[in-house]
């Protein structure tokens, strides 16, 4: 790509918002570097091999694809120029208990008749339900996350507010689902997407429940290979715009002299005339920027954070019975489990934990015949993680796991590796080890979120789960872009809106 713009960016980060926002800025000409101060790119979802096992260590669940297209059809790409995507059927499957499961299958005729199994005249409702969550998804895709919400003046068109006050879309996602269905299968299926947004079904708008379209009427997905060819494909697609890559370069120093930024990475200088971080949000104030930060540590103290989560990555030798592509297991109170995260923050008593098993739909990411395990269980950030705790949640989980699904795995397993609270402050210099960013209240949206614009210098801008739009890959993937885009109306005093 032929660098037509006389103005040089950096971006701190390699992850999904890094790369958006490099790639994004590059195309508009910019000569772009990105510093990453681990050895690859991809942030937090990357690869861990093991014995001919290959884990993804981070994102499992894709969704939106629409987001991720739009993203690439920006360069005249697309996500299949990349890599297979195939709709999973069922998508995925929730366990209430020993021989207590419901499979989520692809269609809405399907749908519906699962719904009319369990509560009668509920199959009709499921169908209105999705046609207001696809209202939802529209108006936040097309009105709302692309806006770098620096004010609520943003949002004030009156179909805009019209289409909120018809959606009743502040109400929370607990009431809105209870006032439509009672079963208790169908209000655990539609209120656990809000897991991935790092809040609750009460504290969470009711406006998220478009996630529920994307969940049962667009489906899910998964890149065939492993959900880290969406990075793979994004670090390649960065490299045709010209973007330069700096692995193991962590940054040292930042200051400003003459109007640039000035950092200093490995001993070495590097100016630049404006500078997206995508890197945490916290991190970057408090220890590269404290003099000149948006927010005092006492502003962080009082964030609602998304949970931090203990992960498993397991090979176990043979095949493993009664598992599908994505299980969740729900045979415990998940309020009592949100109570250990949220209001007394401690390791959980009766924890909800998810086992992705992608062996089932690829069997590259393992041995042949053998199976590969993600487990994960979410839990409080910033509380004490130590291998012992770890070793005692392993068997804990793994425990119920057997139980439930009839089979024997921990005598079979031939790769084991956690990762969790510490894991995530020493890789990704993550505050308090959260693994998903600020959790998405109603005070922690649109322009509730740290600002992402610096209040103190004019060409530096944040993107990633801090910030604007908020956790999640597709979200990632949007935050980079606007940043982008504010930067490049910074440089040329011209509308944001030109340049997504």
């Amino acid at each position: 790509m032929k660098h037509t713009s006389p103005y040089h960016a950096t971006v701190l980060g390699s992850g999904f918002s890094g790369m958006a926002a490099a790639s994004s800025l590059a195309k508009h000409g910019l000569n772009v570097d990105v510093f990453e101060k681990n050895s690859g790119p991809g942030g937090r979802s990357s690869l861990y091999h093991e014995a001919g096992f290959t884990f993804d260590k981070g994102p499992s669940w894709y969704w939106m694809p629409d987001v991720m297209e739009r993203f690439f059809n920006r360069f005249d790409k697309s996500t299949s120029d990349y890599f297979q995507l195939k709709k999973l059927d069922p998508g995925f499957r929730i366990y209430f208990g020993k021989g207590e499961s419901i499979d989520i299958p692809d269609t809405l005729e399907k749908q519906k008749a699962l719904f009319e199994s369990l509560e009668s005249g509920s199959g009709v409702k499921l169908e209105k339900f999705l046609a207001e969550c696809k209202i939802k998804y529209d108006v936040g895709i097309n009105d709302l996350v692309y806006k770098p919400a620096y004010s609520l003046l943003e949002f004030m068109s009156f179909d805009t507010i019209y289409k909120m006050i018809k959606m009743n879309a502040l109400q929370s996602i607990h009431k809105y689902v209870r006032s439509i269905f009672k079963h208790p299968y169908i209000l655990s299926l539609l209120e656990f997407p809000v897991l991935f947004l790092g809040g609750t079904a009460k504290t969470t708008p009711s406006l998220y429940s478009l996630m529920n379209y994307s969940c049962l009427s667009q489906g899910t997905y998964y890149p065939m290979g492993g959900f880290y060819q969406l990075s793979d494909a994004m670090y390649q697609l960065a490299q045709t715009q010209g973007v330069n890559f700096h692995f193991n370069a962590p940054v040292e120093q930042l200051s400003i002299q003459d109007k640039k930024i000035n950092q200093v990475t490995n001993g070495q200088n590097y100016p630049t005339d404006g500078l997206v971080s995508s890197i945490d949000y916290h991190y970057f104030e408090q220890v590269l920027m404290k003099n000149q930060a948006n927010y005092s540590e006492a502003y962080w103290g009082q964030r609602v954070m998304s949970p931090s989560a203990l992960i498993f990555y397991i090979g176990v030798k043979g095949k493993v019975k009664n598992l599908i592509h994505h299980n969740l297991f729900f045979d415990e109170d998940f309020d009592h489990h949100a109570k250990d995260i949220y209001q007394t923050p401690q390791w959980p008593e009766k924890p909800l934990f998810y086992v992705c098993c992608p062996s089932k739909t690829d069997d590259t990411v393992a041995p042949a015949g053998d199976e590969n395990l993600f487990v994960l269980m979410p839990l409080a950030t910033d509380i004490e993680d130590t291998e012992e705790i770890r070793s005692r949640y392993f068997d804990k989980i793994m425990g119920r796991l057997e139980n439930i699904i009839g089979d024997k795995i921990v005598d079979r397993i031939v790769v084991k590796k956690s990762y969790c609270i510490n894991d995530f402050k020493a890789e990704y210099n993550s505050y308090k080890g959260n693994a998903y960013g600020l959790a998405n209240t109603l005070m922690q949206s649109a322009m509730f979120k740290p600002t992402m614009k610096s209040k103190k210098i004019k060409n530096l801008f944040h993107c990633g789960q801090l910030t604007v739009p908020g956790p999640g890959v597709p979200p990632a993937i949007i935050s980079g872009q606007v940043a982008a885009a504010q930067l490049m109306s910074h440089f040329n005093h011209d509308s944001y809106e030109k340049y997504l």
